[in-house]
């Protein structure tokens, strides 16, 4: 095993560079040593590196990018039951404190004292070595590709969101916003069942993709600016009846959250999963009227990370699709640009090499 630790650092607002940092050690006796083989970027690498802070969370000191990694054990602590070296795993990037209220009522998700990779002050994953604990490394059935590793968190998320919408057989699912979370709820919903999986967004391609790899129907949701006229429109094109069982929004976006209710048949579920504004104009009273349920969506939690690699090895949602574009560990700003330029869907940045 190597003595240097590359790591991608993000210093400042746009300033990011290359560190050799020490190899973490195995700190607890379930502690892991992992070789990080392959990250994924996600928008809130690009936030945190275009802006500093995300919420209340706020860059202070230098910091390590990346949280959507896979990669290869090299060494275990002394208890460790479940993993041996050259083991390869998705890594689960949230580390809660396990003794929260929130902890034991077995939602660990919304732990007040979570360690999350690259959200400050915790360093992320993109560097050459990274220590978890055990039982937040998914081993990876032969079949699974540590590419498709790296993309089991974003998987993770879409599969958290789905849980909470409670899809099931038969139902009918409208998604709002297809970058990769959105994509990937749709074709969760079609793996838990759901009849008609229906796409939204403004963007052309991406709604193509989406339904070529996951919606049964696509939307572009500038047929109108009016909610209820795109509502109206998507019930009546997709055949809908009385409104979608299931509303989804990935985009964040205040219109796209207005449709979403305004598609829902009454008694139906409202799950937001994309962050946009801090505050926005609300329908309410349709909320009421028609008596939702909403349901907020934060990461992912028991089960999540291993039912999106089950998903993966069994063939019911495909992930390999979702990456168009790689780049060596050197070139990772590249990534970065990419991201943030709207460029593919799923940049990768292969780890360090020896």
């Amino acid at each position: 095993m190597s003595s240097k630790n590359p790591s991608f650092v993000l210093k400042s607002i746009k300033d990011v560079t290359f560190e050799e940092r020490p190899v973490p050690k195995i700190q607890n006796p379930t502690d892991v040593l992992i070789r990080v083989n392959v990250t994924g970027i996600c928008g809130s690498d690009v936030h945190y590196w275009q802006h500093g802070r995300i919420g209340d969370f706020i860059l202070e000191a230098p910091m390590v990018l990346g949280h959507e990694s896979a990669g290869t054990v090299v060494e275990i602590g002394p208890k460790v039951t479940t993993l041996k070296p050259n083991d390869r795993v998705a890594l689960e990037p949230g580390v809660p404190c396990r003794h929260c209220p929130f902890c034991k009522a077995g939602k660990y998700n919304l732990c007040i004292d979570m360690k999350f990779a690259a959200t400050p002050p915790y360093d992320g994953t993109l560097a050459k070595y990274y220590v978890l604990p055990e039982d937040f490394c998914v081993k990876l059935p032969e079949n699974v590709s540590l590419d498709e590793g790296a993309l089991v968190e974003p998987l993770s998320v879409g599969v958290h969101v789905v849980r909470q919408a409670e899809v099931k057989p038969g139902n009918s699912v409208v998604v709002f916003g297809v970058g990769p979370v959105g994509l990937l709820c749709c074709a969760v919903a079609k793996a838990f069942g759901a009849t008609k999986v229906v796409a939204v967004d403004i963007n052309d391609s991406r709604l193509e993709f989406a339904g070529k790899c996951a919606a049964t129907g696509t939307f572009n949701a500038m047929h109108s600016r009016d909610p209820n006229v795109n509502a109206a429109e998507i019930i009546k094109r997709f055949d809908l009846g009385f409104g979608a069982d299931v509303a989804i929004d990935a985009s964040g976006a205040s219109p796209s959250i207005n449709t979403c209710v305004h598609v829902l048949r009454t008694g139906g579920t409202f799950v937001q999963a994309g962050m946009g504004a801090a505050e926005i104009n609300f329908p309410i009273v349709k909320l009421c009227a028609k008596e939702i349920t909403l349901k907020g969506s934060f990461r992912y939690g028991p089960g999540d990370y291993k039912l999106a690699v089950d998903l993966i090895a069994s063939g019911r949602v495909t992930v390999k699709d979702l990456i168009t574009g790689r780049v060596k560990f050197e070139d990772a700003e590249k990534a970065f640009e990419q991201v943030r330029g709207g460029q593919g869907i799923k940049t990768l940045i292969d780890g360090p090499l020896d």
